[in-house]
């Protein structure tokens, strides 16, 4: 008996791969310092527990397809906040963000079709285009240029017959890159001429820094048509395990078709969207002082890095990750080396190889990606004990380092 292609197809992320061995040392006694996953580490509000203590029903019933109307109507209300301005008829819930893309994947394109991206991407478009047959097309970006798109013309370029839109991350995961309103026009301009969809996965929206603008292209009235939000309440409210996510789009066709797939697999957790519903009546302060928390992560990175000459960290202005270019040839060998073989008083760390998030494995090899999930004190020891595993590497495996940096 056979498994379909499009299973085959798919590949376990590189972050996981990893853990037998991290568990195996974890048993053994030793500490590591996660850096390699964005599961943050702000405590969940407390009102999300409190709600879902409170719930009383006798029978866990079946939940509206499309999601319960309560949490849809405080959703568009914190949409608002952000100029974002939509009906009820314009959301529907979702078994968190990664079912809300594989259902505006199934939507949208036919096999064979195309979305781009820009790359590096959040590894999981990769497998949900893989499962959904799909042809993800990534738009070259750099560390050196802090992964800023290229010119409108090369994206042209990359744009076929088989197009149906454009993905993008914003901020972004992994770079940690907010997209500029030039940048937002120019991939708004290429939707309106091709006829393609503008699809903005906005989960860390809150989550900028420096002055930096958020801008959206459901802010644009003429690409309502084209545009799909795909948000979720995972990471601003640090709420990764409530599974709620949330596609918006004033385009009624595409609605109407994805609330088909809503129909077909019945319903969200009626608990959790009870909980999420209290996470949006929230005040705005408590996003100010996550914030305030991550930007000073990511501060206290940038110093520690910001002197290396082996090393490319440009400065990310949102989410909370950090794109590293690091001196090796290949970054999973130095991974394993940091689990396998040494440590600092008995503690490592744990990252994420960058090429997991590439179409192509031979790119990215030399980057690793840092998510500053960690409070002040471990980021600190973390980074450190990086660093130090970085130059002693550099001694015992001169093989895997790049010559100019032997």
């Amino acid at each position: 008996m056979n498994i379909s292609n499009r299973i085959n197809q798919m590949s376990e992320p590189a972050l996981y791969k990893f853990y037998p061995d991290v568990h195996q040392k974890e048993a053994e006694g030793k500490k590591f310092y996660y850096l390699n996953i964005g599961q943050p580490d702000i405590e969940t509000p407390k009102e999300f527990m409190d709600k879902v203590k409170e719930v009383r029903q006798k029978v866990l019933s079946y939940s509206d397809p499309e999601g319960q109307e309560e949490l849809r109507k405080e959703a568009l209300k914190y949409y608002k906040q952000f100029n974002l301005n939509y009906d009820e008829d314009d959301i529907l819930i979702t078994s968190g963000g990664s079912e809300a893309l594989l259902f505006v994947f199934l939507t949208i394109c036919n096999p064979g079709d195309q979305i781009l991206t820009p790359e590096p991407f959040y590894s999981v478009y990769k497998e949900i285009a893989k499962a959904t047959s799909v042809e993800l097309v990534g738009i070259p970006t750099y560390a050196e240029t802090q992964f800023s798109l290229p010119e409108k013309e090369i994206i042209e370029d990359l744009i076929t017959d088989k197009t149906r839109g454009i993905l993008i991350t914003n901020p972004n995961n992994p770079t940690g890159k907010v997209f500029t309103k030039k940048e937002i026009e120019a991939i708004k301009d290429l939707c309106l001429e091709k006829e393609i969809f503008f699809i903005a996965d906005e989960v860390y929206r809150e989550f900028i820094y420096d002055g930096s603008e958020f801008i959206s292209p459901g802010h644009y009235l003429e690409l309502n048509q084209n545009t799909i939000i795909v948000d979720s309440v995972s990471k601003r409210y640090s709420a990764c395990g409530a599974r709620i996510g949330f596609i918006i789009s004033k385009n009624k066709d595409v609605m109407l078709a994805i609330k088909k797939l809503c129909q077909m697999r019945l319903a969200v957790s009626s608990v959790d969207q009870q909980g999420a519903t209290e996470l949006f009546k929230l005040d705005t302060s408590f996003f100010d002082k996550s914030i305030k928390e991550y930007e000073h992560r990511r501060n206290l990175i940038f110093e520690k890095l910001k002197d290396r000459k082996d090393i490319v960290a440009k400065k990310p202005t949102g989410a909370f990750y950090y794109m590293v270019k690091l001196p090796v040839k290949s970054a999973e060998p130095f991974i394993d080396w940091l689990i396998n073989e040494f440590d600092d008083n008995n503690e490592s760390v744990i990252l994420t190889p960058a090429n997991d998030f590439y179409l192509d494995p031979e790119k990215g090899k030399d980057e690793v990606r840092l998510a500053y999930v960690l409070n002040e004190d471990e980021l600190n020891r973390a980074i450190d004990v990086l660093l130090k595993g970085l130059d002693q590497y550099k001694k015992e495996h001169p093989e895997n380092i790049k010559k100019e940096f032997k």
